[in-house]
């Protein structure tokens, strides 16, 4: 971390903060931080930044999880399954990269950000009332079939992961804002977990800048975690419509400019 200036790293520190504070609310911490480490380093490898984004953003997820589990009652049945679904298939996305371009998946996932952003704003009670659905075998295998999309999502391409899940919590199994929120975190647990599994062993981390970016990130968790528990499921869906609709210009823009 010598080699960098001090001016970059409190670029990274701010923007890891930052994306801490996002990604406990509604996901999207990435969209942050990825970007940040890619242009304060440039000569790094995209391994490397990838790895050390993982490594930081996983220690702000689990704070999150573990705050909203203190406060709230986790729908662990639908959760747990997911989370262990994610964790499996986020090897099989990370496997896919090497012969399905990415690029295909840009226009699909504009589509599906735009519609989930056109349900969840034509639906003002969308989210705002924990009824949760499903119980026994079809709650455990919508469980499944729910981590291991999303799972292998995240390990092939990622951006929006968390935001994915927080839509999908609500609309297939009936949780408001608040509880799909701390769900997706554990599932999200799982899914960085898997995907640290290769990037560590393989050296494609940067470890005193990760600790760093980790550190800023907790703190930011924790002031999302606050807020999010503090005002409830309407402040979390105010969240998740400004997040999603900055997802959408930046895939508008990835894909068309």
């Amino acid at each position: 971390m010598a080699g960098i200036d001090h001016s970059l790293l409190l670029l990274l520190a701010v923007a890891a903060l930052f994306a801490g504070f996002i990604d406990s609310v509604v996901g999207g911490g990435g969209l942050v931080q990825i970007p940040a480490l890619f242009n304060a380093l440039p000569q790094e490898s995209p391994a490397t930044l990838f790895g050390t984004n993982k490594f930081s953003s996983i220690f702000g997820t689990s704070n999150a999880a573990w705050s909203y589990a203190r406060r709230i009652r986790m729908p662990w049945r639908t959760t747990l399954p997911a989370a262990m679904a994610a964790f499996a298939c986020s090897y099989l996305g990370a496997m896919a990269v090497a012969w399905l371009p990415v690029a295909m998946l840009r226009p699909l996932i504009l589509i599906l950000l735009i519609g989930a952003a056109a349900y969840t704003f034509a639906r003002q009670d969308f989210g705002a009332v924990h009824r949760p659905q499903h119980r026994g075998r079809r709650e455990f295998a919508f469980a499944l079939i729910l981590g291991g999309a999303i799972g292998f999502y995240d390990g092939f391409f990622g951006p929006g992961t968390g935001s994915f899940l927080i839509f999908l919590f609500i609309r297939f199994f009936g949780f408001d804002f608040l509880h799909a929120s701390a769900a997706s975190k554990v599932v999200n647990v799982a899914t960085n977990l898997a995907a640290l599994g290769f990037f560590v062993p393989n050296g494609h981390i940067l470890p005193v800048l990760a600790v760093l970016m980790a550190t800023c990130n907790v703190l930011g968790s924790l002031l999302g975690t606050h807020l999010a528990l503090r005002h409830g499921s309407g402040f979390v869906r105010k969240a998740f419509l400004g997040v999603v609709g900055v997802f959408i210009l930046k895939f508008a823009y990835d894909s068309f400019a």
